[in-house]
């Protein structure tokens, strides 16, 4: 990079750093996740505020390469978060309840999703890519739910160690899961030929990680807890395996955050409370600073500007399937396995956000080369406005005369933290 780049990618950072930190405060102080703040940073610097000139002159392609590694590096270190956060111990003692919100906030929003896929095919066609991987990939993508965004607004609202709240959170995880191993398998769908040899590897990495993996960092964190709870060489080593991890899955013809969000599902979870704090705290730190730069280099992609009427109409469909199928879904799934109507809303609204997982998968569906540009941007505003939409409906539906914890119930449950930026 010559010099001039090299400042021009520091203006960059700092803009970006600024911007997004700045809109994600001022999201929260109106009652919405930071997340959502960040979603508009990118938009706006984008060209449905700039000129394509001027967005161009701001973030030429030599930058916007850099900056592309940067959001990379970012991703993986919150995929890794997000992987282990995941906690399928927290499933004991919640039977039926749980099961059935699963099922109706996976199995409806993506059937749902496939229907709408096979109609945006009319005014999408998929060049290159495989239709049934088109058609998935739509199903997957109105049926994801932002786990790491779901524990942070039930923080926020002092529900996090509520039996709703953990119900909540338990079901959001699996559904997490699910929507990776989606991802994996749309990944290898449009593979074409390949396809079968890159499932094949990704299952046998995944017991690599599970089998080998997880019992040698089960070691190294028992031994170097003498240490303190995270020492600079036992954080080093993690985030060097979550980077390495990251390359297998690419190298592989996988996405790289299959790679980081394995690695983290694979830590063990026994590795002792101070540790885990600590851990959570520094990638928090790293995501505030590196996940912005993902969003806002997502962003660029996005023009608004650029949609007419009929855009608007197929956006007013796609929100349509998305929330009737999440929110829909979860509420009859829970309310027929004997769950109360007011708690089986309040869940159902939770799992309709969609923000930071919702973006990073449209990323992912952006660069196989099944979205185009008018469909990612119409894509985008759907999890930015299920996002928002999600602290308003929890409001009503656990309004009552207790409040919003009581209603939720009080009694309290050991539960983690998220390591998500606030």
């Amino acid at each position: 990079m010559t010099s001039h780049q090299v400042q021009l990618l520091f203006a960059d950072l700092a803009l970006i750093l600024v911007l997004a930190r700045g809109l994600g405060a001022l999201a929260t102080r109106v009652g919405q996740p930071a997340v959502v703040g960040e979603i508009v940073a990118g938009i706006l610097l984008g060209p449905t505020l700039l000129s394509d000139g001027l967005s161009e002159a701001l973030f030429p392609a030599e930058v916007q390469s850099v900056l592309t590694g940067i959001a990379d590096l970012g991703l993986a270190v919150f995929m890794f978060a997000v992987g282990l956060e995941v906690d399928t111990g927290a499933l004991r003692g919640r039977g039926r309840p749980a099961a059935g919100a699963i099922v109706g906030a996976t199995l409806v929003p993506f059937g749902l999703g496939l229907a709408l896929g096979f109609h945006l095919l009319r005014a999408h066609p998929v060049e290159g890519s495989p239709t049934a991987a088109f058609v998935v990939f739509t199903g997957l993508a109105v049926s994801v739910t932002a786990f790491p965004v779901l524990a942070r607004i039930l923080e926020d609202r002092g529900l996090f160690a509520t039996p709703l709240g953990g119900l909540a959170l338990a079901v959001a995880a699996i559904v997490d899961v699910a929507a990776w191993v989606a991802l994996a398998a749309v990944q290898a769908m449009v593979g074409g030929e390949a396809a079968l040899w890159r499932a094949g590897l990704f299952v046998c990495y995944a017991a690599l990680l599970f089998l080998v993996v997880r019992p040698l960092l089960r070691g190294f964190l028992s031994a170097g807890r003498a240490g303190g709870p995270l020492t600079p060489w036992t954080f080093a080593v993690l985030l060097g395996g979550t980077l390495l991890s990251a390359v297998a899955t690419q190298a592989m013809g996988m996405h790289l955050i299959m790679g980081a969000f394995l690695f983290g599902l694979v830590m063990p979870r026994g590795g002792g409370p101070a540790l885990r704090a600590e851990l959570e705290d520094r990638l928090g730190q790293l995501t505030a600073v590196l996940l912005p730069v993902y969003f806002v280099v997502a962003g660029l992609r996005i023009d608004l500007a650029s949609l007419d009427v009929s855009d608007l109409w197929l956006l007013c469909l796609i929100m349509v399937v998305a929330v009737a199928g999440k929110v829909g879904g979860t509420y009859l799934g829970l309310r027929t396995q004997g769950m109360p109507a007011r708690p089986s809303a309040a869940i159902a609204a939770l799992m309709n956000t969609r923000g930071l997982t919702g973006p990073v998968v449209l990323g992912v569906g952006l660069q196989l080369g099944l979205l185009d540009d008018p469909l990612y941007s119409l894509m985008v505003v759907m999890t930015l406005l299920t996002t928002l939409m999600t602290g308003p409906l929890l409001s009503l539906t656990l309004r009552g005369r207790a409040g919003e914890p009581a209603a939720a119930g009080t009694a309290r449950e050991p539960t983690g933290r998220t390591a998500v930026p606030p």
